[in-house]
């Protein structure tokens, strides 16, 4: 069997050489000045790299279109009439409305759609990584033999009966959950300090912040761009975190400590119940991971960033725990510490105390409030160059660290999830 991979990308390529290693014949292909430097990297592990996405479609049984959500009209619009006859193609992106309404316009109506979602990045290989599969237009006899192809990349496989399901969860699991993120970076660099210079960010869970955030802006703006415009169930989620988020940062500033504490700990009771099993991070282990130099005493924190998470969820009504199925690592750590803030009661109280009453806090609460808004309004708006020039301007403030960020966060990672 021949497959194909449209895109040779970071993740086209870890996937090419995945399927060459687990012994299928691989082709490629990539833009056309890219050819040379792709043969000299790709032909050592007997991938074939050709001139452009016909000929990739014209030979193979299996075709992945491993490119940019914004793009997979326009790239699907040149190949799709040259795809093999009885062919599966599938695409790589993070949201699949787009995806599938290429696939349905242009595709032929023999090809069999069987598409799927990485739950990962770059920096890691497939094995014992999560990756989704829908069935959308296919023969019981295409979907197994998709199956067949996908499990001998050795990741764990989640199956999902469409691709609006996907796309909300992943609203929740990816943009969401960058969007806190990038507003924390955001915020950080509008105040114009580094969080590991300050006392209010040595704690273990703000190391996890950091690291992170640094992790996020370490990558491109159009993989997150893509997820949070594109996905039609990311908007309603952001909202509702924007507003989660203003509904406490009022309470906060007014000192309104009876319906803080009542809000919080309705939201402790339906998130963190006893029937949701408890991801249960080390504190030793995230305490490990602070970038200070020379920390001193450890200040207290509102955590603005983590209660609105837990917050939004509560008024969206979702379990986040069910969203598991299509964790990715920042999420799974985003999820984890939220639960450490609201499983410590002393911490929790802490928290809320810190959150209405210590002014020292309150001008960087103040500027996450704003950065968050910021983020809001763009992917509101659908701005896609908005969305990438906010991204870049804030990804340049970090950008000593980011390699080092990188690095570490996949350690931390490997670390705080190995079971």
């Amino acid at each position: 069997m021949n497959i194909g991979i449209i895109g040779l990308g970071d993740m086209g390529r870890i996937y090419a050489k995945s399927f060459a290693k687990a012994g299928y014949r691989v082709f490629g292909s990539d833009l056309p000045d890219l050819r040379e430097s792709l043969e000299r990297e790709l032909n050592p592990f007997g991938i074939a790299v050709l001139q452009d996405g016909k000929e990739v479609s014209r030979q193979c049984d299996v075709i992945f279109y491993s490119v940019e959500a914004e793009r997979i009209a326009e790239v699907v619009s040149q190949y799709a009439s040259s795809t093999k006859y009885g062919a599966i193609v599938a695409g790589q992106t993070s949201v699949k409305h787009p995806e599938i309404a290429a696939f349905e316009k242009y595709m032929p109506r023999d090809v069999n759609i069987i598409t799927c979602h990485s739950l990962h990045g770059p920096n890691f290989q497939p094995e014992g990584q999560k990756l989704i599969v829908i069935p959308h237009r296919c023969t019981p006899d295409a979907y197994q033999r998709m199956m067949d192809v996908l499990s001998a990349l050795g990741s764990d496989i989640a199956e999902m009966p469409d691709y609006h399901m996907h796309d909300r969860i992943v609203a929740d699991t990816q943009t969401t959950t960058h969007v806190g993120f990038e507003s924390m970076g955001t915020a950080w660099k509008n105040a114009g300090f580094y969080p590991w210079d300050s006392g209010s960010y040595l704690g273990g869970i703000d190391n996890v912040k950091i690291l992170t955030t640094l992790r996020i802006f370490s990558y491109k703006a159009h993989i997150y761009g893509g997820m949070a415009i594109l996905n039609p169930y990311a908007r309603q989620h952001v909202k509702s975190y924007a507003e989660a988020e203003s509904e406490l940062f009022k309470m906060m500033i007014m000192e309104n400590a009876p319906d803080f504490r009542k809000v919080l700990y309705a939201v402790k009771d339906y998130v963190f119940h006893e029937n949701n099993e408890p991801l249960l991070l080390d504190d030793e282990i995230m305490k490990e991971f602070s970038l200070a130099e020379n920390p001193g005493n450890r200040l207290p924190n509102s955590h603005l960033s983590l209660l609105s998470m837990a917050y939004s969820w509560y008024k969206l009504q979702v379990n986040p725990y069910h969203n598991l199925i299509c964790q990715t690592p920042p999420f799974r750590l985003r999820l984890g510490i939220v639960e450490y803030l609201f499983r410590n009661e002393e911490l929790l109280e802490e928290s809320i105390e810190t959150a209405l009453y210590k002014k020292s806090i309150r001008s960087d609460d103040l500027e996450f409030h704003s950065a968050v808004h910021k983020w809001g309004t763009i992917i509101g708006y659908g701005d896609m160059k908005g969305y990438k020039e906010l991204f870049e301007d804030t990804k340049l403030f970090f950008a000593d660290r980011l390699e080092h960020g990188r690095v570490h966060s996949s350690e931390m990672i490997r670390r705080l999830t190995d079971d």
